[in-house]
């Protein structure tokens, strides 16, 4: 472990914001926007190959990131062609389909994989990928594996259902999944699913239903992980570590903690982890014709725990689980609703969200509480100086806020409350908020 001279900072910051409650062929570089957007999913798409045969290049670097306390972690990850290291690896974005490509070349002083759970077939370097074992048959890869020091392995598979999947070592995987060899593949519908709205496109359903429908520009990420310092600090050291000592300190979601969570995707102050984790939305419209379309967010879980993730103030509809609809055996309709989404080890959900003031609060139909008077108010950064959407209102002298156009923010964490910590640090780990914007024309940014 590493300490960096920016506790003071960080400490402030935090102190602020809780104020609110084949062979290796041509090795190019996977397509990612130059400027990838502010919130929500930042794609990386394949290169090569033809629209339906996508190909990515996958490197295994170490470096290290920055946690919430001010102390940095040395990790392992997947970067993205012959990129800068990054955590997590990139979000490989693939069609229902399309044949992806996905060569990996280590840099590791270990061998290393890649797994890809819930696609079938998979082949490397063109025949069936396989276990390696020992000579005495003793397991030590679930698949085909790039040697140490510059080795190279092709994957390839057909991408055949759509949803939101996990990638990960399949090597030593208690050691090198924990230590960051993951990402996040999404694989969309490449079809408008059968009864489908008229005028849409595939990109605006979660699967090949026709009810898992939602808003492109409100897709989220929730990549849910761990670390124990102790274990990063033995394979930094070139030790050896006891899994049977294993015990996580410190818990992220999209490879953050807060508050660097609620930072913009690629901030400028962690080169290492460009995901961020903020759900920006706008208010659900009930009255919309055509239909609004509410918000999607994707969960996923790297660690060895539950995380029992709690957005507040609104429920989710639950439509799919590790990547299959959730649906009987003749299509009849199986999703839920729930509050608390509790994630399993290496489960993914797949969840649509929509907000809206259920009782139309506004000035001219007031909240039915007394507002307590501005001398018996903590005032927090995020907030307007009113309860009503849309509307600013003066705040006290000295007060600062960085409430744009009287947006809300509602915040969403882990609740098994001792993950939401950084080694004894509380209020940071994996919270993040949903911001929501008030109905267009608005000054919002």
């Amino acid at each position: 472990m590493k300490v960096r001279a920016r506790g003071l900072r960080r400490a402030a910051l935090l102190l602020a914001l809780t104020l609110v409650g084949a062979t290796m062929a041509t090795f190019t570089q996977p397509a990612i926007a130059v400027t990838p957007p502010r919130v929500g999913i930042a794609c990386t798409t394949g290169v090569g190959g033809g629209a339906t045969t996508p190909i990515f290049n996958l490197t295994t670097k170490t470096g290290y990131i920055s946690l919430p306390d001010g102390n940095t972690a040395f990790m392992w990850g997947y970067s993205s062609g012959f990129g800068a290291f990054q955590h997590p690896g990139p979000v490989l974005c693939v069609n229902a389909g399309d044949t992806v490509t996905v060569i990996l070349r280590n840099t590791l002083p270990e061998a290393a994989s890649i797994v890809f759970p819930g696609q079938t077939n998979v082949l490397a370097n063109g025949t069936p990928a396989q276990p390696e074992s020992t000579g005495s048959g003793a397991i030590t890869s679930l698949t085909s594996t790039a040697a140490a020091g510059g080795g190279t392995v092709t994957y390839s598979f057909v991408a055949a259902n759509p949803g939101t999947f996990l990638y990960e070592s399949g090597t030593n995987p208690e050691k090198q999944v924990r230590m960051g060899l993951f990402g996040a593949l999404i694989v969309r519908p490449s079809a408008v699913p059968s009864g489908g709205a008229a005028g849409s496109v595939a990109s605006e359903y979660a699967n090949n239903r026709a009810d898992s429908r939602f808003n492109p520009a409100e897709e989220f990420m929730v990549l849910l992980s761990e670390i124990d310092p102790y274990q990063h600090q033995a394979v930094e050291n070139g030790k050896s570590f006891n899994m049977n000592n294993y015990h996580p300190r410190y818990w992220l979601i999209n490879g953050r903690g807060y508050p660097d969570s609620i930072a913009d995707n690629g901030a400028s102050w962690l080169p290492a982890q460009p995901y961020g984790a903020l759900a920006q939305v706008g208010e659900f419209d009930r009255t919309a014709v055509p239909v609004d379309q509410p918000g999607m967010a994707r969960y996923l879980n790297v660690g060895t725990e539950d995380y029992p993730f709690h957005p507040h103030g609104n429920n989710g509809l639950v439509v799919a689980r590790d990547g299959g609809p959730l649906e009987g055996p003749t299509g009849e309709d199986l999703a839920f609703e729930k509050f608390a989404i509790n994630i399993g080890p290496g489960q993914t959900w797949d969840v649509i969200f929509k907000w809206y003031d259920a009782e139309n609060y506004s000035p001219s139909n007031p909240v039915p509480v007394t507002v307590p008077s501005l001398a018996d108010q903590s005032i927090g950064v995020f907030y307007s100086g009113s309860p009503y959407l849309g509307t600013k209102e003066a705040l006290p002298p000295g007060i600062q806020s960085v409430n744009q156009c009287g947006e809300y923010y509602i915040i969403s964490h882990n609740h098994a409350l001792f993950q939401i910590t950084s080694w004894g640090t509380n209020m940071t780990g994996p919270i993040t908020y949903m911001r929501i914007d008030p109905p267009t024309p608005n000054s919002c940014g």
